[in-house]
């Protein structure tokens, strides 16, 4: 199976970790398809970390990786609002790594509904009440909406706990609002920026995930392989309709 395809594009997240636990033999994977000579990119909607968190921590797992392998969500927001929206005023239902990201990417944070030009929503652990509320006044005065990713649950281990889908649906019933943008999978802003890092045609990758909304949904939208695996949101392990991923495994073990 490996040798069918040149480029793998990983989801993180439940397919190669819960929280702090690699997913059994997630290791011996990626590095077989490494020593094979293939290219691998790992994706992520989460934004409670930069990219050398990520990095360090696959490497403590056994699986060695560069930067320029990882992507993440706050990477494409930050290249979309650096060159959209440079030096406007934003307003994150989001973590401080996140705020951070987009601070130094030269806009202005603002707490004051009246400032606030872009609502962005992303994970967000420490939501509350009242920021919700300036979300939603800041929607009310006409800021634009947008989204870092758009999962309604985060896989973690044990269960799931509010992703950003959730934050989403609620502002959007309070606002009369609707999600103008989102920039994580699968939107057409972090396929493009997989396919330019991969350098590879998409009939020559293959996406490996564990949620139909986001992972296997970005394969279908654009024309990628897709393999499920159900080590993560298990609620989705048996897809209903008409899309089918082009494998269902057990566990990204399965790859090999």
């Amino acid at each position: 199976m490996i040798n069918s395809y040149d480029g793998f594009i990983f989801d993180l997240d439940g397919t190669i970790y819960l929280e702090d636990k690699i997913i059994p033999e997630a290791d011996k994977v990626i590095n077989v398809i490494k020593e094979r000579g293939k290219r691998v990119i790992f994706v992520s909607n989460k934004t409670t970390g930069s990219i050398n968190d990520y990095r360090n921590f696959l490497s403590a797992k056994g699986i060695i990786t560069e930067e320029n392998e990882i992507i993440n969500s706050t990477i494409i927001t930050v290249n979309y609002l650096k060159k959209k929206h440079y030096a406007e005023t934003f307003f994150a239902l989001g973590e401080n790594p996140f705020i951070n990201e987009i601070s130094k990417a030269g806009l202005k944070f603002s707490d004051n509904p009246d400032n606030i030009k872009i609502v962005l929503v992303t994970l967000d652990r420490t939501l509350d009440y009242h920021k919700l509320e300036i979300a939603a006044r800041a929607l009310d005065n006409g800021a634009r909406f947008y989204a870092a990713n758009i999962d309604d649950t985060c896989p973690v281990d044990g269960g799931e706990i509010l992703d950003a889908g959730s934050t989403i649906s609620a502002l959007e019933v309070r606002t009369n609002r609707k999600l103008e943008k989102y920039f994580g999978k699968p939107s057409q802003y972090i396929v493009k920026e997989i396919l330019s890092r991969l350098e590879l045609e998409k009939e020559r990758c293959l996406i490996v995930g564990d949620r139909m909304e986001t992972d296997m949904e970005m394969g279908f939208k654009f024309g990628i392989d897709t393999a499920l695996v159900m080590t993560g949101v298990l609620k989705h392990i048996k897809p209903n309709g008409k899309k089918q991923p082009t494998y269902k495994f057990s566990s990204v073990a399965d790859l090999i």
